[in-house]
């Protein structure tokens, strides 16, 4: 499935996004217009070393470094073709057997991040993207709600699928709506995801105190 995955469509359909809004359209991410995006991508394939930084803060300006790289090297329309190339074999993003387990997550979200800041309203996933989506959330879920550790969290999406991502008693938060919502709303897109949260008040307070995802 690696060729015509859900990580690959994504990727493709990002790209096309991208060509359509061109270098200066809004995203979700905060400080960054299409252009930013799309080298922070590259940077992620093209340089193996800036991908601590995108999860350890302390190693962040490194990360930066290389997306600055890659918007210098490459204008828009060249970052966008590299990014529907896909990574070289030799990246860590790009290893056969493992492009649609890693890739998922940031094609997705970022898709998200552009459709949404530009005015699009939440789209029909297929039943493909829609079961990665909930297999990653499985396996990333402890990871993204670390910050609630000590409260039980509870993701309910409207096929009926439900899990405990975090066990605890101090505290209880129950997240329902679409697989896709649940997704964004982990990644911290909390304002652009729709999902319906409820929980004790132990729960909702941690909740409004902390930032999810990565």
């Amino acid at each position: 499935m690696a060729a015509g995955g859900v990580a690959r469509r994504e990727r493709l359909a990002l790209c096309a996004l991208f060509t359509r809004v061109g270098p200066d359209a809004p995203t979700l991410c905060e400080g960054w217009l299409t252009r930013d995006l799309a080298a922070h991508l590259v940077a992620r394939e093209l340089y193996p070393m800036s991908i601590p930084g995108m999860t350890v803060a302390l190693l962040h300006p490194l990360t930066e470094r290389y997306e600055r790289m890659a918007l210098e090297q490459f204008d828009y329309p060249e970052l966008v073709e590299r990014l529907r190339q896909g990574p070289p074999l030799t990246s860590p993003v790009g290893l056969p057997g493992a492009r649609e387990a890693v890739n998922i997550h940031e094609f997705f979200v970022h898709h998200e991040d552009v459709r949404r800041a530009n005015g699009a309203r939440p789209r029909r996933l297929s039943a493909a993207l829609e079961t990665a989506l909930w297999r990653r959330l499985r396996v990333m879920g402890p990871y993204l709600f670390r910050s609630m550790a000590g409260c039980s969290v509870r993701l309910e999406n409207n096929t009926g699928r439900a899990m405990t991502v975090l066990p605890g008693a101090a505290g209880r938060l129950t997240l329902r709506g679409p697989t896709g919502e649940l997704f964004l709303f982990a990644f911290n897109r909390r304002a652009a995801a729709r999902v319906d949260v409820a929980g004790d008040e132990r729960g909702l307070q941690r909740l409004a105190g902390v930032r999810l995802g990565v």
